[in-house]
């Protein structure tokens, strides 16, 4: 899995880079069935997360959350995130 994470219109903090490797651990289940994973934060007034995730089936995956906090508006992503790897996943163990 080839991890692209970039920070829009401000640098990342030591804490928020070790928070976001942290959290992107919990879908370290699903590596091997993942191309790439892009994460883009943008931060105007709140914090924008917009995450985008390419299968290795071709399907891909859009997840985006926003909040003002970065570790909350990271959680909400994450959750979601997961959510989306999960269903994916199961649809393709269905399948075979």
């Amino acid at each position: 899995m080839t991890k692209s994470v970039s920070a829009v219109g401000f640098v990342f903090e030591e804490k928020q880079s070790e928070m976001i490797d942290k959290k992107l651990a919990r879908i370290s289940y699903a590596e091997d069935l993942i191309v790439d994973l892009i994460l883009r934060v943008k931060h105007e007034k709140a914090f924008n997360f917009d995450c985008t995730v390419n299968f290795k089936w071709g399907a891909q995956g859009h997840v985006a959350s926003e909040d003002f906090d970065f570790g909350a508006g990271l959680n909400k992503l994450m959750d979601v995130l997961d959510t989306k790897v999960k269903k994916e996943k199961d649809k393709i163990q269905e399948k075979k």
